[in-house]
């Protein structure tokens, strides 16, 4: 069992191991809950009861369930970004940047159709919460110009997240697209999505 990170909207981070444990299952029932019922219908007493804690161990971490949703996003992005570290480790370093934007868009499809409650909540765009830098997509784009600047040999300067903002903006609406067309995403989609992602960052990153 994998402890969350400490997510901004937590009230009180864990301290303890067993804190830590209590709050990756009541991030587990939270996303369960999600795929089962959708988000109008999740309520903080549901997922205590899923999660096996008492309801005051949830309102101890979140204060209503907004914010539950938003630190199931925030566990998605650090995983989504762990993920797509591992399989950089294990790539040719000379690829280059088109092989880092196959990684990332096949480790968001493979959350987008396997990861629970990621359909719905995915990084929290589905939940916005308001300022400019906590967008979700500005969220992405900041964490993949962290991550994949070294990889393209690039500096994560505004420029770069400016490009991977127009980047994860436009793989967003085109991968809604897929999965309204089809529940595993139409392939075709996909695969015009890749080929506009491929055309604008050419012209950028080449």
């Amino acid at each position: 069992m994998k402890p969350v990170s400490q997510a901004t909207s937590l009230r009180r981070a864990p301290v303890q191991r067993r804190s830590a444990e209590r709050l990756t299952r009541i991030l587990d029932a939270c996303a369960d809950l999600l795929d089962e019922a959708g988000y109008d219908a999740l309520s903080t007493r549901a997922v205590a009861l899923r999660a096996g804690v008492p309801i005051g161990s949830v309102y101890r971490f979140f204060g209503n369930k907004r914010a539950m949703a938003d630190a199931l996003a925030e566990r998605n992005l650090d995983r989504f970004t762990e993920r797509v570290t591992e399989r950089l480790r294990h790539t040719d370093g000379e690829a280059g940047w088109r092989t880092a934007m196959d990684t990332v868009l096949d480790e968001y499809l493979d959350m987008k159709r396997t990861a629970p409650g990621f359909a719905l909540v995915d990084f929290g765009n589905q939940i916005p919460v308001g300022a400019r830098h906590a967008e979700p997509n500005t969220r992405v784009a900041d964490r993949l110009s962290q991550l994949l600047s070294g990889y393209i040999d690039r500096t994560p300067d505004e420029d770069l997240r400016r490009t991977f903002l127009v980047a994860v903006e436009t793989a967003d609406t085109l991968v809604h697209l897929a999965f309204r067309v089809s529940p595993e995403g139409d392939e075709r989609i996909i695969q015009e999505a890749r080929e506009l992602l491929r055309a604008y960052l050419g012209r950028v990153l080449d």
